[in-house]
């Protein structure tokens, strides 16, 4: 058994790497499946094709590689966190569509907690904030809205998940309904303290205990899967964001990542204490591995690559994403142009629902090449804000930051990140952190790697980006896209 099988399933696509002793890839494929989007603010999956592509692409990967279950130590799983899922136990049926982690059709709801002043109940008991993009909020209008789905639930015929369950089920023909702890973390029902779900909370937005899956830690065997021809052991799970924070190997307090894809999803590692935040970060599990929970500060970017994608379909200035980083390179610099990406509010540090996207500063002089600059800088902008959360709460000053993601190959962008931070930021060799990560927790459970300085050492950085830009000049470059940024919020630009 010389392989770990990754399965990495994601907003817009399904993944399966298969990762060799040394980290490397050997093989990979990769489907896409439909964005769903009934109303306007709706997004939704189709789970059982979101089950189709994974199962296809993990038979794919093994075939290109020739590979056989003998050869498989274990599966890794790591998944799109907060889309959830519904399902009858016994026909192992979704009772609808999937709700999605970007769907804001409980953000009224959120509102709602918010002005009956539970947001500090939520806060202490869960480390994140009262927001349409956590599960807890979906599930409850799952259960309202679904024909004799209360009472279904009750009688312990309907089965919740979030996307890794829901794999864990079908690959296991629905002997095992487990989560692991990072993914539970992140559903607005689970007690960061007790380690579990929290009754209070199930009341409170009225999910009944019977639908839920057992919380079991990030790396440990936790069922076997016969789809591929013979056993082979499921035994990593981590939600995407937390995998990549193992992937990058991240594993002492004060150690950050920040992951760019369509957005952008920075966490720090604090330690086996949940770090409370005061400046409007989430608090959430990094992993739990042999009894011992870690935990991580966490600050979501809403829009960061999805800056790139509007550049290139809302206004046609560039014809794939790849383009971007020529044409901002074009110009010297942004010509006094910011773009504050605000296209679905914004997140961390700032939770704005209301905020709205803007381009400030422009003149007869700005072209198409100052626009696409000013978008690569509001991505960078967005990192160092949260980056600044982090460090007040955790009293720590960050030394590197690791950088992974599809955004993360523009070298324009993490060059002008690292002078907009005044610290080093490195590109890991291995692009594919997130399934890395999830191969790692595997590979730990079953003794392919006997320990995590063992996994340490074969982690290389591909390229270090050193700042270059002048203390004076990041200080104005920062106060102008504050006085952008504040025209962004609450919508009123």
């Amino acid at each position: 058994m010389q392989f770990i099988l990754a399965l990495d399933q994601g907003t817009t696509s399904s993944r399966a790497i298969v990762f060799d002793h040394a980290g490397g890839v050997v093989a990979t494929a990769q489907r896409e499946f439909r964005q769903i989007f009934p109303r306007p603010g709706w997004v939704e999956h189709d789970a059982e094709e979101i089950w189709e592509s994974q199962l296809a692409v993990a038979t794919e990967v093994l075939r290109t590689a020739g590979l056989g279950p003998e050869d498989i130590a274990a599966i890794g799983i790591t998944n799109q966190r907060e889309t959830t899922v519904l399902w009858d136990r016994a026909t192992g049926k979704p009772v609808g569509n999937a709700i999605v982690w970007q769907d804001r059709r409980t953000a009224a709801a959120c509102d709602r907690l918010k002005t009956r002043g539970l947001t500090a109940l939520i806060r202490q008991k869960t480390g994140l904030v009262p927001d349409a993009y956590f599960s807890a909020t979906k599930l409850a209008w799952l259960l309202e809205h679904t024909p004799g789905a209360p009472a279904q639930a009750r009688a312990g015929r309907l089965a919740f998940g979030t996307i890794d369950s829901w794999l864990v089920w079908k690959l296991t023909g629905g002997r095992r309904h487990v989560t692991d702890a990072s993914n539970a973390s992140r559903t607005m029902l689970f007690d960061l303290k007790t380690g579990d779900w929290d009754d209070e909370l199930l009341a409170l937005f009225r999910v009944p205990r019977a639908v839920l899956p057992e919380v079991r830690a990030s790396s440990e065997v936790l069922g076997h899967t016969t789809l591929f021809g013979g056993s082979i052991a499921l035994a990593g799970i981590a939600g995407d964001q937390q995998a990549a924070l193992f992937g990058q190997v991240c594993t002492r307090p004060g150690m950050v990542k920040n992951t760019y894809g369509t957005g952008c999803f920075m966490l720090m590692h604090t330690g086996a204490e949940p770090v409370v935040s005061r400046n409007n970060l989430l608090t959430t599990v990094a992993w739990r591995i042999g009894g011992r929970t870690e935990f991580a500060l966490e600050g979501s970017i809403f829009i960061a690559g999805a800056v790139v994608q509007w550049l290139r379909d809302g206004l046609g200035i560039i014809g794939s994403s790849a383009d971007v980083e020529a044409l901002a390179a074009s110009v010297p610099d942004s010509g006094g142009v910011h773009l504050v990406p605000a296209f679905a509010g914004l997140g961390a540090p700032h939770w704005d629902q209301a905020a709205r996207g803007l381009i400030a500063g422009i003149t007869r002089g700005t072209t198409r090449g100052h626009i696409a600059r000013a978008a690569l800088k509001g991505i960078a902008f967005q990192v160092a804000d949260v980056l600044r959360a982090m460090e007040a709460d955790a009293g720590v000053k960050l030394r590197e930051l690791r950088v992974d993601g599809g955004a993360s190959a523009n070298n324009l962008l993490l060059q002008f990140q690292a002078d907009v931070l005044g610290v080093p930021v490195v590109r890991a060799q291995v692009a594919e952190t997130t399934a890395l990560g999830a191969a790692y927790l595997a590979g730990l459970a079953v003794g392919f790697w006997k320990d995590r300085a063992e996994i340490a050492a074969h982690w290389q950085a591909g390229r270090r980006f050193v700042p270059q830009m002048k203390a004076a000049t990041r200080r104005e470059r920062i106060a102008g896209w504050n006085r952008a940024l504040a025209r962004a919020l609450g919508g009123d630009s």
